[in-house]
This record gives structure tokens, C-alpha cells and sequence, in this order.
């Protein structure tokens, strides 16, 4: 395995070279066998020995020699080219790689990080770090992430490579006539002879008796190919739609166990249930016959039950769609596929009796925290397919039903059978599963990327903000059923990422400009609104979510103003500061009612919770400002500091002291962070103000009067919450 000192210190020039070497080969091997340069060629002895009146036995062994002779110079070109094409994608690869690698390493260099020889990140010395600062955990994980990735990547090209070259060397008397026309070609034909190669094993049977050493190699495999859709299509056509359902229910329950395995083996079977799923979800993506085939006859079988394994015992054999499910929480699935899939799991669990409905007595997951539902399942596919997820719950032609069925409350629909359940003592558990992967689902359709991707955020589409407002809307005038509810974290995740629209919503006639198109929160009324945030902010994630992401957005509105003041006097500019702070301040203040009611009123979560969320949501800070930030280039060079400051003003002003007398003043908490959210709100005037150059005292004034209008707004919202500011 190559080390980040071999790719930076990699010297390419002998590589070069032999591109150009066999560049001209493979000219000269071509005139040889066309006569492309004007002499003898192959191709004419060819013609010549064919035309020739041959007598005796040269008639049929002379002969049949000179045309073989003649034909393997075809194949020496083919596989001059073949070899050219492998060198040259080589070349053309690792000279990205070492480009790749030397900025991440000049990246962390400014950073005051060290990346080590297999990838990883540590702080410089600490007499270094004294001098010149210590990089922050969240650094230290990224630069990692990175340098893994282009090791990886670098690893995997020299891996392919070598294993091409190998192959179009190891005939000892002939040519080769495959064709190799780049790497990625290469790396597409090694993966169909490797699915070829499993889908063999598969057939043979007893995939249970499977090795821990097989299966590992097994699972190395689908982590190598799984974003190949080559090898993703060619396994699972061979192997079967069927044959893809047999195979995981016979790894994943073994016959006559009861779905119990040691430590060890759910480990292994843990990374090849993720591995396969991404496999699969590569495979729908590959325009083929074949290919259509398998996805029309894996929803057929959905809704039948797999036949019984031998030695399976008296126990119920799964449906289709249980299997499958569990086989879908990774990677981003065809949209038509899923669509159709959707639809037939929704009709087939609609028409199951109490009794045979979810979840089911087999064990198929052992993905942490997965859901052991089908639907569930199905909603974390769609969660990794957000234009998928969006059509299914909100603008496609079954959305209306789906809708009712999955979100809704009403007759008939899911929820409802978990409000049915409830007095019979069953538990919270399956609930729960549902309301995450729901949850996800959810995220995914309104931030229009996959909702634990590490992605750009992306402009909001008229669907996707049609959707966030189609959501606040529900949830605001039906707040009850976010009540201890497993939803409000992704409704947390989604006020954030809509932080811009909630602002510009609160801000009554004053626009503040969205990330693509507005979600027109204020058209809900103001009641539906607060009561959304007052139910989402009684959970501690989604509590740090919103208040990070309202920091960071008030503090950019703020650094905009000083940015563009446009000839505006003073007085007009610490009016339009003001206006800014307004609706941030309110959020505020609805977002301490909302902890005072989880952490004194209904006692569902402690201090140290609200405190942890938002130390774990500190990702919020920095996000909330990338979205709009290409309608705002120059708030570009701002990022970084204006996220830092964020981060530190909520963890330093929202935090709170959890011990035993603290908990038993809930007006005191409540009169603290009146005062800390209107200094909040100071630090963020102050900041940007100095940062545009203000004198100290300059900045002091328009913080000052930006924070007295944030004490008026808070208190506006601790009022129509019912509490006291």
C-alpha cells in the first residue's frame, strides 16, 4: 500500500517515457499489420496466402500457419493499444493523485497539522501549537478524510493497473485480443470476471457455510466495486432477483439459528449488508435489458414469500420486501425504481392482517441502527435519494397518497397503527424507527441532498422549498405529534438548513434574500411558525441545530449590511442592523421556551443534553453560511471566521450549568438567556462591524443598539410562548 510520502515524493517521468515508447510501438505494430506505411504488411500476406493454390499438405497445414501468423499481428496491435490506453490513464491518474495529496498536505501544513505516512492527522508539536495555535478536532477528521481518500484512490489505481498489464501479458504464445481502451475500462472488465467469479459461488449454494476468511473476501470485493455499476449489474443479473433475495436471507439467517451469529460474523455481515446495498443501489443505475429485468422481477417478488431454505424449520418464511429493504439503506437507488418499489411495498403492507404486519421475526440488518421494518428500510433509500424522496412524498403522482399513508395521521394511515399499538404495551421501539428513517427520508426531499452526505448545500428548488413549507405548516398546526417524537431531529436539521427562509419569514415587510427559491414561511401565519420551532426546539439536537444556524445566518445578514452600506448614513445603517437581528432574536427566545418546557415542564431531556446538541450541531454554523454564499461572493473570504465566532458564541451563551439547584429555577434560566441572546447578538454586531474596520467604540454603538432591539424581540417571543423575558 502506497504511503503519502511515496505518492508526494512520486517521480513520473519514467512512466512518461514509456507512454511515448509504446506510442511509437503501437504506430509501428499498426504499420506493420495494415501497411499504413507503404510496405509489406501482415494484412497483404494475409490476402496473398488465402489467394494462393496451395498443393498437398500445405494445403491445409502451410496455409492455416501463414494466416494464424498473419492474424496475430491484429492482436499485437490490439494489445500494443490496449497497453497505451492502461499507461496512459496510469500516468494521467497518479499525476492527480500526487496533485491531490500535495494540497491536502499544504492545506494542513497551514493548519498547523502533520499527516502521517498512512493518512493520518495529529497537531504539530506543542511548543509549535503554542506559537502558532492548535487545530480543532472537526480539522483533524477532515484533513484524515481527505488524505484516506486519495490514498485510497491512488491505491486503486495501481491495483488496476497492474492487474490489466498482468492480463494482457500472460498469454505465453499469442496475443491478446482483448480490447482495453482506458483504466476505467479495465477496471470495468476486471469487475465483471470478479462478479462472474462470485455469482459462480453463489450458485453452488450453502452461502451460509461461507467462511469468515470468504466472506471477508467477499465483502472486499463488493467495497472495491461498489460504486461500479459494471460489476453491481453484471452480479446481480447473474446472479438473479431471486437468487439476490435467497442469497442475503441465507447469509444474513442462517437456517436453524434463529438469526443468532457471534460477534465476529455480525461484524463481517454488518460491512457486507452496507457494501451489497451500495452495490445494488450502483446496479439500478445501468440502462440494460438485463438490468430492467431484475428490477421488475425483485418488485414482483416483493410481495411473495421466499421459498423455505432447507433446514429452515417451522418458522415463517420472509417477504420479498423484508429482505430487500434491508438491502437498500446504502447508496442512491434508480429513481424509477424507486418509485415503483415505493408504490407496490405501500399496497402490499396496506393489505397485510395486524398479525403478519412489521416487523418481521428474521434478522436481516446488522447495520447500526437499522430499522427492522421494510418500509423503514424503504424511507433510509430514500433518505440517499433526494430527488427520489421528493417526488415521493410531494410531487409526484402518487405523492398525495403516500403522504397520508406515511406522515399523515389519519385513518388508516401507519401512524395510526402505532397509536392503536400504544395501550397494548408493545413499545416505542418500532415507533421510533419508523420516525428516524421517516425522518431522513424527509431531510433528504427538502435539503435536495442526501441527509448524511458531507455535501455542498445546494439552491432550494420551488419543490423542494414548496415542500419545507407544505411540512412547517403540518407540524405547526399539529404540534402535538411532534411531542417526544424521533421526527424533530431532521425538522431541526431542515429549520437550519431553511434558517435564511425562517429569518426572512419573521421579518414581517423587510426581505431577507433565500438560498434559491423561498419557502414563504410567513404566509403560514405567525402562530403555525412559532409553534413549529417551539415543538422542534424541545429536542437537544434539533435545539443546537437551529440556534447554531441562526447565529451564523443573523451574524452574515449583519456582515452583508457593513459590506454594502451604499452611501447609507449611520443612523441608517444601525437601523437596517437592527432590522437583521430582529427575527434571529425571536427564534431565540422561542428556542428557550422550548428547553425550558423539555428540561422543567415535561422533563424529557436534562441540561447536559441541550448543552451536548449543541457541541455536536456546531456543523450548522459553518453550513448556514455556505448556503446563499454564491449569491454573496464576497462573504466568501468570511466563512471561516464568522462560522469560528458563531460556534463559540452559542456554546459560550447558551450553555447552562445542569446541577441540582440549577434545575429547580426555571424563571432564572429563562432571565438568563434573555441576557445571553441579546449578547449574542452584540458579539455578532461587534464582530462584524470591527471586521469591516469600525473603531471599537463605533462597533459598541450599533452592537449596543442592535442588541437592545434583540432584548425587544426575544421578549416578544417569550411572551406569545408564555413565558416572561
Amino acid at each position: 500500500m502506497l504511503t503519502v510520502q511515496d505518492l508526494l515524493g512520486l517521480r513520473l517521468g519514467k512512466l512518461a517515457s514509456a507512454v511515448d515508447d509504446w506510442e511509437v510501438m503501437t504506430r509501428r505494430l499498426s504499420e506493420l499489420a495494415t501497411g499504413g506505411g507503404g510496405g509489406d504488411s501482415a494484412a497483404l500476406l494475409k490476402r496473398k496466402a488465402e489467394l494462393a493454390d496451395w498443393k498437398g499438405v500445405n494445403a491445409t497445414v502451410g496455409k492455416a500457419f501463414v494466416v494464424r501468423t498473419a492474424s496475430e499481428f491484429d492482436d499485437a496491435v490490439t494489445s500494443a493499444q490496449s497497453v497505451l490506453a492502461v499507461l496512459q490513464g496510469a500516468l494521467k491518474a497518479f499525476a492527480r493523485h500526487k496533485e491531490e495529496m500535495q494540497s491536502v498536505a499544504d492545506s494542513a501544513a497551514k493548519r498547523d497539522i502533520r499527516i502521517t505516512a498512512e493518512g493520518g492527522a495529529e497537531a504539530r508539536s506543542s511548543r509549535d501549537a503554542a506559537k502558532d495555535g492548535v487545530p480543532t478536532q472537526m480539522d483533524l477528521i477532515a484533513t484524515m478524510r481527505d488524505a484516506t481518500r486519495v490514498l485510497q484512490e491512488a491505491d486503486e489505481t495501481d491495483r488496476v493497473a497492474e492487474r490489466a498489464l498482468r492480463a494482457l501479458a500472460r498469454g505465453k504464445h499469442d496475443f491478446s485480443d482483448v480490447r482495453v481502451n482506458s483504466l476505467d475500462h479495465a477496471k470495468d472488465l476486471q469487475g465483471r470476471a470478479d462478479a462472474d467469479r462470485w455469482a459462480k459461488e453463489v450458485a453452488k449454494g450453502d452461502v451460509a457455510g461461507w467462511s469468515d476468511e470468504k466472506l471477508k473476501r467477499f465483502n472486499d470485493d463488493l467495497a472495491r466495486y461498489r460504486d461500479n455499476p459494471a460489476f453491481g449489474e453484471r452480479f446481480a443479473t447473474k446472479v438473479g432477483a431471486e437468487g439476490t433475495l435467497r442469497f442475503w436471507r441465507d447469509l444474513a439467517h442462517p437456517a436453524d439459528t434463529l438469526g443468532a451469529v457471534g460477534r465476529e460474523r455480525a461484524e463481517i455481515l454488518g460491512g457486507v449488508q452496507g457494501n451489497l446495498s451500495l452495490t445494488l443501489a450502483a446496479a439500478t443505475s445501468v440502462d440494460s435489458p438485463a438490468m430492467d429485468a431484475w428490477k421488475k422481477d425483485m418488485i414482483e417478488a416483493g410481495g411473495q414469500r421466499l421459498p423455505a431454505a432447507p433446514g429452515f424449520g417451522a418458522g415463517t418464511p420472509p417477504y420479498g420486501f423484508d429482505v430487500m429493504s434491508s438491502l437498500m439503506q446504502r447508496g442512491k437507488f434508480d429513481t424509477k425504481f424507486l418509485q415503483d418499489y415505493g408504490g407496490k411495498l405501500l399496497e402490499h403492507e396496506k393489505g397485510l392482517s395486524p398479525f403478519e404486519s412489521r416487523p418481521p421475526a428474521n434478522q436481516f440488518n446488522y447495520l447500526p441502527d437499522a430499522p427492522g421494518d421494510a418500509v423503514s428500510g424503504f424511507m433510509e433509500s430514500l433518505s440517499h435519494n433526494p430527488d427520489a424522496s421528493l417526488q415521493f412524498f410531494h410531487s409526484g403522482p402518487d405523492a398525495k397518497s403516500n403522504w397520508d399513508y406515511l406522515v399523515g395521521h389519519g385513518d388508516g394511515s401507519r401512524n395510526s397503527s402505532y397509536d392503536a399499538a400504544e395501550p397494548l404495551g408493545i413499545g416505542s421501539g418500532p415507533r421510533d424507527q419508523y420516525e428516524t428513517s421517516l425522518g431522513h427520508a424527509l431531510e433528504s426531499a427538502a435539503i435536495r441532498t442526501p441527509y448524511d452526505a458531507d455535501a455542498p448545500p445546494k439552491p432550494h428548488s420551488d419543490a423542494s422549498a414548496s415542500f419545507v413549507n407544505r411540512l412547517v405548516d403540518y407540524y405547526g398546526s399539529n404540534p402535538e405529534i411532534l411531542e417526544d417524537s424521533k421526527l424533530r431531529g431532521s425538522m431541526g436539521n431542515i429549520t437550519a438548513e431553511y434558517m435564511r427562509d425562517f429569518q426572512d419569514g419573521m421579518n414581517g415587510e423587510r426581505e431577507i434574500k433565500t438560498h434559491g427559491s423561498n419557502a414563504n414561511i410567513g404566509n403560514l401565519g405567525t402562530s403555525t411558525v412559532r409553534d413549529f420551532l417551539g415543538a422542534v426546539g424541545t429536542d437537544p439536537g434539533a435545539y443546537g441545530a437551529v440556534l447554531n444556524a441562526q447565529q451564523s445566518t443573523t451574524t452574515q445578514l449583519v456582515h452583508e449590511t457593513f459590506q454594502n452600506p451604499d452611501g447609507l448614513s449611520e443612523e441608517t445603517v444601525k437601523s437596517d442592523v437592527s432590522n437583521k437581528v430582529s427575527p434571529g432574536a425571536e427564534i431565540a427566545g422561542i428556542m428557550a421556551e422550548a428547553r425550558t418546557q423539555a428540561v422543567y415542564d415535561d422533563r424529557m431531556a436534562a441540561d447536559e443534553e441541550f448543552n451536548s446538541g449543541i457541541d455536536t450541531a456546531g456543523k450548522w454554523a459553518e453550513r448556514a453560511i455556505k448556503i446563499g454564499v454564491s449569491d454573496v461572493p464576497y462573504v466568501n473570504e468570511a466563512v471561516g471566521w464568522i462560522a469560528e465566532d458563531a460556534r463559540e458564541s452559542v456554546v459560550d451563551k447558551y450553555s447552562r450549568d445542569s446541577s441540582e439547584d440549577a434545575m429547580k429555577e426555571r424563571q432564572k434560566f429563562l432571565d438568563e438567556q434573555f441576557l445571553q441572546s441579546a449578547d449574542a447578538t452584540y458579539d455578532a454586531v461587534y464582530s462584524a462591524a470591527r471586521q469591516q474596520g469600525q473603531s471599537p467604540a463605533e462597533a459598541a454603538v450599533v452592537a449596543d443598539t442592535a442588541r437592545q432591539r434583540a432584548k425587544l424581540h426575544y421578549g416578544l417571543a417569550s411572551q406569545n410562548e408564555g413565558g416572561v423575558g
